[in-house]
């Protein structure tokens, strides 16, 4: 299992060195403005790689199944979440920890992306829409169930006044900036094909490496001053932080060998399953349902399980499925 070879990838090495550096009190830090510039970038950049992939490849049942594949994880990843957690968590945790879980993380999967390039494993442009299309609805889902339970309470003097709708989380899921990037990259790089792609060099291709590994330096920084937090974090959580991301790329899989979906498509599905936002979700469910704890949803997503998808699972989803097509 080629686990100890990414580990020697410089970038994942950054990425072990920020948390060091953080855990050691070091006073490095990347600027806030430089640290949005290579989001920005990253995002830019694969947008572009997909949709020259795509240009290539065009419009088939495969594109379009892979996205079915991704609107069902959508649904199903929260729901079953939801109904696990609820046994030993209050339906506001429970509901605001399946919806960190059922969204997905974008450095995670760009990550991945890289992880493929560099096995040789070719996968779609597509699935940059895949990463869109599955970021919302576990959010509208779990405010539906605090809605739901705030009703058996009789109560909703926790809620502020300026609680976000579902109709704006609807709106900002359609016009958030970064996805807005990613689509329109996407949209740019399908449009103008070989000639875009040999214009875009070195942008989108031979400095993505060394931008990556800065951001990850960045990523490694943060996941450190989230730690402290996970002593608040109950043991059989923080065993789901890791359990749950394992099922729900199983369950992946699943879906992509059922729809005979390619090899990279359905790694990157895998990914996208087992990930877990630690960004746009916590942000809407600080408002959104005020009743739920941070300290457990945002320190099981990025203190435990973007840690272990970008040392362990992006290497073994690749390794299963390699064995198993």
């Amino acid at each position: 299992m080629p686990g100890l070879q990414n580990l020697l990838d410089p970038a994942i090495l950054f990425f072990l060195f920020g948390i060091f550096a953080g855990v050691v009190r070091s006073n490095m830090e990347i600027p806030q403005a430089i640290a949005r510039f290579l989001s920005l970038y990253l995002l830019m950049s694969i947008g572009l790689k997909g949709g020259f992939a795509l240009a290539k490849s065009g419009l088939g049942a495969s594109v379009l199944l892979a996205l079915l594949a991704a609107a069902i994880l959508s649904l199903v990843v929260p729901i079953i979440g939801y109904a696990l957690l609820r046994r030993s968590l209050s339906p506001f945790n429970a509901a605001a920890i399946a919806a960190t879980y059922g969204s997905v993380s974008a450095t995670t999967f760009i990550a991945a992306t890289q992880y493929l390039s560099l096995q040789d494993i070719e996968f779609g442009g597509h699935m940059s829409v895949a990463l869109v299309l599955m970021e919302s609805p576990a959010i509208l889902m779990a405010m539906g169930l605090a809605a739901w339970a705030r009703r058996r309470q009789h109560t909703r003097a926790a809620v502020p006044e300026n609680a976000p709708t579902f109709g704006h989380v609807v709106h900002e899921a359609f016009t958030d900036g970064s996805h807005l990037l990613l689509l329109g990259s996407l949209a740019i790089g399908a449009l103008t094909g070989d000639q875009g792609k040999a214009m875009m060099e070195p942008f989108s291709g031979a400095l993505f490496k060394g931008m990556l590994a800065i951001f990850l330096l960045d990523m490694g920084l943060l996941v450190a001053r989230q730690l402290p937090t996970l002593r608040q974090v109950p043991p059989y959580l923080l065993l789901y932080a890791v359990l749950g991301p394992l099922a729900h790329a199983a369950l992946a899989v699943g879906l992509g060998w059922s729809f005979g979906l390619p090899q990279g498509d359905t790694t990157l599905l895998a990914v996208l399953a087992a990930s877990s936002s630690y960004i746009v979700v916590p942000a809407v469910l600080r408002q959104a349902i005020p009743e739920a704890q941070p300290a457990l949803y945002l320190g099981m997503s990025l203190g435990v399980t973007f840690v272990f998808n970008i040392l362990v699972g992006i290497p073994l989803y690749t390794w299963v499925i390699q064995q198993w097509w």
